[in-house]
């Protein structure tokens, strides 16, 4: 440019103010004025306040913007004065009055500082708008620094992505956190909702579509007070974005929790179920007691409260009713907590644990319904003997504990305790009403994990009273024997083995399944394995005894059950086979080839009205039988065929001269899995040779 050339808006280009700026709202005027008070500089915003365009005001004397009265002696005119003001004092601002290219007057604030100009001169730079403008504006913000203030409603400024940018103490407070946390994070972030995302759909709506919300009521717990239930009135509008940025929301919080106890009532209840809901899916997934209480406690802990223990009663007799005048005995099964020390402490200690009589548990047991203690030194004292948990107790930093009892088909299993700490809520009567309900789909499922062990363990006595001790396999058979009931999940099932001395130095094997599980299984077990020792003596061949054993069956309505017997001659070296359906015998002979015997596959016994057939074998000195059932080989992830081929190479692996005892640790170690879920048997028998 060259020097001394007057710039008007013609060569500034198309200037506007930014939108959604203050200059949208306060036009302001800039020009500027040389060292002969000419105006040398004339932008968009003057030519709107004083009226000139830029070839009319440049150039021309300063003093036309301003109304032509006298100056007392002494005294500069107004456009010299702004020039001497902004040279002396670097900076200036006042007002004075202006005259209109039409003649009207009126008073504008002015800004004025000198500026490097063209030829290493200056010129002084000078801003003006309307005071009334400037007042308005001035009001307004002041209006709104008062507003944000004292308002006791709450307000906020969230930004396009719902963040928050301002917002005013009394909001704060109704979160429970302080102005500088909410700043950056997102309203999700601190207002917690249980409405599926509706309340954050209607805030990006608003700062989508620019829709006006009023009033609209909205449940909800915040970060910073968890466990306090809200009920706020929300109205919401659009903030127009500063340049470079999107659209905002401004929000109008009240809280009229007291007003609409029915919504906060509403939404207690939505949450007390959605925490039932999820409690039942997770309780009882087992038939193991320790498992379904650990269920039950990591259920309540933290949705429901702080702390949480499960006990099981120690009855002297389950037949008895409760007595008051006498100490309770239980024995804590499961505990969790996410308290800080010593809760932890607490919960986890002293496995079994003795209430005196007049303590809260009796207190609880007397009614049969949920009770909610203090925890304070008067229940301390009636509840706890010892004096180090007492201690722990009013130290953990609980304030009221719900005991709550497990009772299933009329019989108190135990009971379980939620504690809360004074962070939450006192237990009311709803939060009584889920402890009674949290506790009784508890008890059910352990009264079945109980009823189930029982019976498990019944048949697990039988089975294994029915089952030799020390078979009687004579001098010329070396035996080892196994017998693995199944998993706890699964119930014991109808395997069995016997060894029986015969005339003649003579020895039978026989190994066999019935089907089924449980207590009939193991009787029915039991009526085979006996009939068979009874048979064996009188009854030479095996085809023959498996047609007794076979009557037998159907006798005692045994539908199937599957058996291999042999008996070995160590006079002959030969051993004669009959199988009714059962996995074949292997043999592994002294060079460490195993050998699968399984020509003669007979029917079931059970099912009658087929004959069965036998084989002869011969056995070299040392050679190692291996009889076992199903459970061995056959697994969800293993068909029977490759179950016994792997058997066999385990079997040749075991070493031929060495222990059985040993071999048939290290067959049981390789072949069953960590959780075997059908029962086992394996009998290995070493044969030898009459001199």
């Amino acid at each position: 440019m060259p020097p001394h050339r007057p710039v008007g808006d013609d060569d500034a280009g198309p200037i506007r103010s930014e939108p959604g700026s203050l200059l949208e709202h306060v036009p302001v005027a800039v020009f500027g004025i040389d060292d002969r008070v000419r105006i040398c500089w004339w932008g968009p915003g003057a030519r709107h306040l004083f009226g000139y365009d830029a070839p009319e005001a440049l150039a021309g004397p300063a003093a036309r913007l301003f109304p032509e009265e006298p100056v007392p002696p002494g005294d500069l005119p107004p456009a010299a004065l702004l020039v001497e003001r902004a040279r002396t004092l670097g900076y200036w601002r006042g007002r004075m009055p202006v005259r209109h290219r039409d003649g009207t007057v009126f008073p504008c604030g002015f800004r004025v500082f000198p500026v490097a100009g063209p030829g290493g001169g200056s010129v002084v730079l000078g801003l003006a708008s309307r005071s009334k403008e400037l007042d308005r504006v001035k009001t307004n913000l002041s209006f709104l620094d008062a507003l944000f203030e004292t308002c006791p409603i709450g307000l906020v400024m969230l930004d396009q992505d719902l963040r928050y940018v301002h917002l005013n103490q009394a909001l704060a407070a109704m979160d429970g956190l302080s102005v500088q946390d909410h700043l950056g994070r997102r309203t999700d972030e601190v207002m917690l909702t249980h409405d599926g995302g509706a309340f954050r759909d209607l805030l990006e709506s608003v700062a989508r579509g620019g829709r006006t919300v009023v009033g609209t009521l909205v449940g909800l717990r915040t970060s910073g007070l968890p466990d306090r239930d809200q009920v706020r009135s929300v109205s919401l509008f659009p903030l127009s974005g500063a340049v470079g940025t999107g659209r905002g929301v401004g929000g109008l919080f009240i809280d009229v929790t007291d007003r609409e106890r029915a919504i906060l009532d509403a939404t207690a209840a939505r949450q007390r179920l959605q925490l039932l809901d999820r409690a039942t899916a997770r309780i009882g997934t087992t038939l193991d007691v320790d498992v379904t209480a650990r269920e039950l406690v990591e259920a309540a802990v933290p949705d429901f409260c702080d702390a949480a223990v499960v006990e099981l009663v120690r009855w002297a007799d389950e037949r008895a009713p409760f007595d008051p005048a006498l100490p309770l005995v239980t024995r804590r099964i499961a505990h969790l907590t996410t308290l800080p020390p010593p809760a932890p402490e607490l919960v986890g200690g002293m496995e079994t644990i003795t209430y005196p009589p007049g303590s809260g548990i009796h207190d609880m047991l007397s009614t049969g319904r949920p009770l909610c203690v203090a925890v304070d030194e008067e229940f301390t004292n009636r509840t706890v003997t010892h004096q180090q948990r007492a201690r722990l107790l009013l130290e953990s930093g609980l304030a009221c504990i719900t005991i709550a009892p497990l009772v299933a088909r009329g019989t108190v299993q135990g009971l379980a305790m939620f504690g809360r700490s004074a962070a939450r809520p006192a237990f009311d009567e709803a939060d009584l009403s889920l402890a009674g309900e949290l506790a009784s789909r508890a008890a059910l499922s352990l009264d079945n994990a109980r009823l189930y062990s029982r019976v498990r363990d019944i048949s697990l006595t039988l089975q294994r009273a029915l089952l030799p001790t020390a078979p009687a396999a004579g001098p010329y058979v070396e035996l080892a024997h196994r017998y693995l009931p199944g998993s706890h999940i699964t119930e014991v099932g109808g395997d069995w083995y016997d060894a029986i001395a015969l005339p003649g130095d003579r020895v039978a094997l026989v190994v066999g399944d019935v089907m089924g599980h449980g207590v009939p299984a193991a009787a029915a077990m039991g009526r085979l394995r006996i009939t068979a020792e009874a048979v064996a003596r009188h009854t030479p061949e095996p085809e023959a005894l498996l047609t007794e054993l076979d009557a037998a069956a159907r006798d005692t309505g045994i539908e199937f059950a599957t058996c291999l017997y042999l008996v070995y001659d160590p006079h002959t070296g030969r051993a004669r086979i009959a199988n009714a359906g059962h996995p074949p015998l292997l043999v592994r002979h002294p060079d460490g080839t195993v050998e699968t015997v399984g020509e003669v596959l007979g029917v079931p016994l059970g099912v009658g009205g087929v004959p069965f057939a036998s084989m002869d074998v011969e056995l070299p000195e040392g050679s190692v039988l291996a009889l076992y059932t199903d459970g061995l080989v056959e697994t969800r992830d293993r068909d029977l065929d490759a179950g016994i081929a792997a058997l066999a190479r385990e079997l040749g692996s075991a070493g031929a001269a060495g222990s059985l005892e040993a071999a048939a640790d290290h067959v049981l170690a390789r072949m069953l899995p960590d959780s075997a879920t059908d029962d086992t048997v394996l009998v290995l028998a070493r044969v030898h040779r009459t001199a």
